[in-house]
């Protein structure tokens, strides 16, 4: 795969002058890349080993405040500083910046060195360790749904975020003409993550006009979570470069379908897919049905870690492709979890919950946290629900809101066992931080309902 670097490889471009900036990144709790440009001739000579950033960034929200409530961190303490840790086998180039390379760190604690136990990639690589214990790696995929809309970020911010006119008129779902007409950032999109060294697919219009899918191939669960950390960010940056704005906002629209992340799943040892197996019904393992179960019955409980704002659950609703209930189905895209491959070596299940905002490192972990518990526990997998799923009054429901959802995270024993009562209650605070800012908030409706008939 091109543009992957070994350290030797990013030294010898630094010194023939081919790279002169390195970004040295971590990813925050919103899924962001966060970090330094650093001069390439001091990243390779010194600060390989490692640099510093304020531990406020693992305790903030979209807009860089520092609420309070988080034992982490604090004015009180005065804001310290962790270690980032540049992880050397993520180094690569980044083609659609010039003379430039990127790597990603691990976020440690300043004093002890130990990881920082609520960092994304802390959180899913303690649940790869857990499977390893167990003789099983995860393979994993996701899907990254945006829309393109026609004006810039700089455009659309000043306009007060009114008016926003998709890149296209009409439902573009898998239409090859209206993509036609955005090949101009789709293609370099597509290009310039390949030349990064991402697997990519492919990408394809979808079910909305200006929404646009992008398609990485399964891989290692570490990579998947990179991987699309870095397409998200890119996706961003070359939309702007060209003159659009690429949002991944959940549901921008009340009249407009929302964007998604499917998450697929599976897992493996010794390099075979222990999910198949050719003589069991849909060719899916009895280890598969644990792991559904658990994926299942722990749902409600990890929604947050799907759906992590307010705006993430205006995408539920019937008739949308976007889920309600937290049941199985066999290739039924009503469902909140579908079967798919069924029958072939490439049988896995997709979650079809999470929204385009969440964060990958914190939704693969929590899924495979509750995998895991499913296989400790040895937990039937219920019979799959048929059918239009939207009108099954006896599936559990998805909970509706970010209130619903931060107090099933904030009652999860099963989260709390997995990733410890710190985490989960720093979680909290970043759920509840987020609903008491839009509670406090006056919005368009409001004042357009009631100004003058209230």
């Amino acid at each position: 795969m091109t543009g992957k670097l070994s350290f030797d490889d990013l030294k010898s471009r630094v010194a023939d002058g081919s790279i002169d900036t390195v970004l040295a990144c971590f990813v925050d709790m919103q899924g962001r890349l966060t970090g330094k440009r650093f001069h390439a001739v001091n990243f390779v000579e010194t600060s390989f080993k490692e640099t510093h950033c304020c531990n406020y960034l693992l305790a903030t929200d979209l807009e860089m405040a520092t609420p309070d409530g988080y034992a982490s961190t604090s004015w009180e303490s005065g804001y310290g500083d962790y270690i980032m840790a540049p992880d050397l086998s993520t180094i690569r180039l980044t083609p659609w910046l010039e003379g430039t390379a990127m790597v990603l760190c691990d976020v440690l604690d300043h004093h002890t060195h130990a990881p920082v136990p609520h960092d994304p990639r802390a959180m899913l690589k303690k649940q790869i360790a857990r499977l390893k214990d167990l003789g099983l790696e995860a393979m994993m995929a996701t899907e990254l749904e945006f829309f393109l809309f026609e004006k810039s970020f700089e455009e659309i911010r000043k306009g007060n975020f009114q008016d926003l006119t998709p890149i296209s008129g009409y439902n573009e779902d898998y239409h090859i003409l209206q993509t036609t007409k955005e090949e101009h950032v789709m293609r370099p999109i597509r290009n310039h993550l390949f030349a990064a060294g991402l697997p990519i697919e492919n990408t394809k219009g979808e079910a909305e006009a200006g929404q646009e899918e992008l398609n990485i191939r399964y891989a290692a669960a570490l990579d998947c979570a990179d991987h699309h950390s870095i397409a998200k960010h890119a996706i961003k940056e070359i939309a702007w470069q060209q003159g659009h704005a690429a949002s991944f906002l959940p549901k921008w629209h009340k009249d407009r379908v929302g964007s998604s992340s499917h998450v697929h799943q599976s897992l493996w040892k010794d390099g075979q897919p222990m999910f198949f197996d050719k003589k069991a019904e849909l060719g899916k393992s009895e280890l598969m049905d644990h792991y559904m179960a658990g994926l299942i019955a722990y749902a409600p409980e990890y929604t947050f870690f799907l759906a992590p704002y307010v705006n993430s659950y205006k995408r539920f609703a019937k008739g949308t492709f976007a889920p309600t209930k937290t049941v199985w189905s066999v290739d039924n895209r009503t469902a909140g979890f579908r079967l798919c491959g069924a029958d072939t070596k490439g049988v896995r299940v997709e979650c079809r919950i999470g929204g385009s905002d969440l964060n990958p490192y914190l939704a693969q972990a929590v899924m495979l946290a509750a995998g895991i518990k499913g296989i400790e526990d040895k937990m039937e997998l219920a019979a799959p629900s048929t059918g239009d799923v939207y009108a099954d009054a006896k599936a559990a429901d998805i909970p509706q809101t970010l209130r619903a959802a931060t107090e099933t995270l904030r009652n999860s024993a099963f989260l709390r066992d997995a990733f410890g009562d710190d985490v989960v209650t720093h979680y909290v605070r970043n759920a509840e931080w987020e609903q008491e800012e839009f509670d406090r908030t006056v919005t368009d409706w409001e004042i357009a309902r009631g100004f003058e008939r209230a």
